[in-house]
């Protein structure tokens, strides 16, 4: 029943993959304009460049092709790990997003290092204090953190750590220079994991196993920390990959803003100049991240909680 099971999610991943590079192919190929001309204009006028040369460089890309070819062309390169050429550089796009991966991914774990235990910690001390008025504070917090927009908090924080206090610099690819842009990308991954755990803790708090544990002279830190909050962690794993989706979002406005190299700036150039190999390639990557977080997340859920693999073998039995 394992094995099914992990079948069929792996099925899912691919059909989700699939879709992903489909509703993008269809997208970016309806979208006005040329990426042929913009490449050979150079930045200029594109209508002073010779009707011929513009035809030999869409012969060259695959573009001059009926669109039902080019798609089933890109997508078995795309299953051979080929996901063409750069229409502006002419470099492979698994390169270029390779060469972009690993200040994404520091500025990633950054994020999630800073995020989650602020998000935990706004969680916790909400579930903990008595004071209705700051309870409702507290719980406040992440749903402000997820409505303000990530450009903002960047430009804010631009403002008053670099150039009014001189703390840190404002832009580059250093390991000093990554502290603001992480923080930026942290509070939208700290309010979620506080909306999803102080929710969690909430239900928790509310169990009848919580009422005898209190009984028997358990104290609230002891209550919150040993019993509530063990359940309640499953909430925050489970949304795992919505965090991922969103740090990948905000990398794009995180990186431009800051003048970072990555995943992000490299996608907002590459739609800049309709450069439509790498926008597919970022989106598949960015599809193939959200897939295997969700997957390795649903895979290990029933290992944290005994009580989901029962209630899956259960389904599986009724549906056999």
């Amino acid at each position: 029943m394992a094995v099914l099971t992990a079948g069929r999610r792996m099925l899912h991943a691919v059909l989700v993959l699939w879709a992903a590079y489909t509703l993008s192919f269809v997208l970016l190929y309806v979208l006005p304009g040329d990426p042929v001309a913009v490449m050979a204009a150079g930045g200029g006028d594109a209508t002073t460049v010779a009707a011929g040369q513009l035809d030999a460089l869409r012969a060259e890309h695959g573009l001059d092709r009926p669109l039902p070819e080019q798609y089933l062309d890109r997508l078995t390169g795309t299953v051979r790990g080929d996901l063409g050429t750069s229409v502006q550089t002419g470099e492979p796009v698994a390169r270029m997003l390779l060469d972009a991966l690993p200040p994404t991914l520091q500025l990633a774990a950054g994020a999630l290092g800073l995020g989650v235990p602020l998000g935990a910690a706004v969680a916790l001390l909400a579930a903990y204090v008595r004071r209705r008025g700051l309870r409702r504070l507290l719980l406040s917090l992440p749903g402000a953190g997820i409505s303000v927009p990530t450009f903002w908090v960047g430009l804010v924080l631009l403002q008053v750590f670099s150039f009014r206090w001189a703390l840190l610099p404002a832009f580059g690819d250093g390991s000093a220079a990554a502290v603001l842009p992480a923080i930026t990308l942290a509070l939208p991954v700290a309010a979620l994991v506080g909306q999803t755990f102080a929710r969690g803790l909430g239900d928790a708090l509310a169990q009848p196993y919580l009422d005898t544990a209190a009984a028997k002279g358990a104290g609230r830190a002891r209550l919150l920390l040993r019993h509530a909050a063990r359940n309640a962690a499953l909430t925050p794993l489970a949304v795992t990959g919505v965090l991922a989706g969103n740090i990948l979002a905000g990398a794009v406005v995180v990186e431009t803003v800051f003048s970072r190299h990555g995943i992000g700036r490299l996608t907002a150039t590459a739609v800049a100049v309709q450069d439509i190999p790498v926008v597919q390639g970022a989106v598949i990557l960015g599809a193939a991240c959200f897939v295997l977080v969700s997957l390795a997340t649903e895979l290990l859920m029933p290992v944290l909680d005994p009580r989901l693999r029962t209630a899956t073998g259960a389904r599986e039995v009724v549906h056999g």
